[in-house]
């Protein structure tokens, strides 16, 4: 076999800028979905990561306390698990407190898990909005007590990750346990961030989590932005800014997920004189509005919340996404023969339009047709 190792990396640079693998899946119909279909899925595209971060967020896995909050927090000393126990006493009323079950693997000194499930307190609250109550509590713990990290706060859904190849987090996690209508996977190969447990993927923040491939090089332009609103970015990663920009923008300024898309990968200028007067001036607003938080650099992003899952490239595609669909089903992924091992036949098999999110919903499986008619690329467009 031909030797294309210097085609591919002519100056023996040792940094790989094109690895990691995502994986999501999601039964529209709400039916759960066994945690083997994103394991299988994930461990298939090995290659692509280097054992420094795994992870996979689901979304369903708690029923018997789908109204509370589910918090899964990693300790690295007794103290800073008895300092957060005592801070979140303080907001929350906390209904069961218990170790995460782990299992023997090849997961070298992974931190004490703990899982709490919990109500905010109405005497805590007053007249706060809940959501921004949660949201600020996890991160003052993220960012001000020692050695304790809040990797997942949100109800009836839950984020197992670590340093380690995916396959080796979710036997660490034992998965095999847990079934969700939407599950999301990563394989991580950091480029320009340390692999820590904390940094691995998926990020997380209430219901939002996101799994990314790719390189945000607009960081500290949209980290600035953000902490113009109270986001703290601490986590040695720029994954973070994708989970607070939409946040933001979805939660706290109630814009639609297909305009948030549009913000984060907008049009080139030169596209807008393109389109419709109306549609041009719309998202030249948009820009001038939340420049800040257009995203640059290659990357692709699956994410996910209650009841929808989205897909999002750059827009100019410089990492891949394939998209496919089974009956109620709606995979994404990093490679096609990773959906094809656990859904060998398929309704539809596409790839996306960069900056053109493909978004499924309960009740909703988008189509390739129905993707490519809503991109509309005016003719001269980039």
């Amino acid at each position: 076999m031909r030797n294309v190792t210097r085609l591919n990396n002519r100056y023996d640079d040792d940094k790989v800028s094109d690895g990691c693998s995502i994986f999501g899946v999601m039964d529209t119909s709400g039916a759960l979905i066994p945690s083997d279909v994103a394991i299988r899925a994930i461990d298939l595209m090995r290659d692509r990561d280097n054992g420094l971060g795994g992870g996979f967020a689901a979304y369903g896995l708690y029923p018997d306390h789908a109204d509370e909050y589910a918090f899964h927090v990693m300790y690295t000393s007794r103290q800073g698990q008895r300092d957060t126990e005592e801070y979140l006493a303080q907001s929350f009323s906390i209904t069961k407190s218990e170790a995460m079950e782990v299992g023997p693997t090849a997961v070298a000194n992974p931190p004490t898990m703990q899982r709490y499930f919990a109500s905010v307190r109405r005497d805590s609250l007053a007249h706060l909005d809940e959501a921004q109550f949660v949201a600020d509590r996890t991160m003052y713990v993220n960012t001000s007590i020692a050695d304790s990290f809040v990797f997942s706060a949100g109800k009836n859904l839950g984020v197992f990750k670590g340093v380690g190849h995916p396959f080796d987090i979710a036997r660490f996690f034992r998965l095999e346990r847990y079934s969700g209508y939407i599950w999301t996977a990563h394989g991580r190969f950091p480029t320009n961030t340390p692999g820590w447990w904390g940094g691995a993927h998926p990020f997380s923040l209430l219901d939002w989590t996101v799994v990314h491939n790719g390189e945000i090089s607009s960081y500290g332009i949209n980290k600035r932005f953000l902490e113009q609103y109270g986001y703290v970015c601490s986590l040695q990663t720029d994954t973070e800014v994708i989970a607070y920009a939409l946040d933001l923008l979805v939660r706290r300024h109630r814009i639609p997920m297909e305009t948030a898309a549009k913000i984060i990968a907008a049009p080139f200028w030169s596209d807008l004189p393109l389109m419709s007067e109306e549609e041009g001036r719309v998202l030249q607003t948009l820009r001038l509005t939340y420049g800040g938080l257009l995203m640059n650099g290659p990357f692709t992003v699956i994410v996910a919340r209650t009841g929808e899952m989205v897909g999002l490239t750059d827009r100019i595609r410089l990492r891949p996404l394939v998209v496919a669909s089974s009956g109620t089903r709606l995979f994404l992924s990093s490679e096609e023969s990773a959906i094809r091992l656990v859904c060998p036949q398929l309704d539809d098999v596409w790839a996306p339009i960069g900056g053109q999110p493909v978004i499924a919903r309960l009740g909703h499986v988008p189509t390739s047709e129905e993707s490519l008619s809503l991109s509309e690329v005016p003719a001269g467009a980039h």
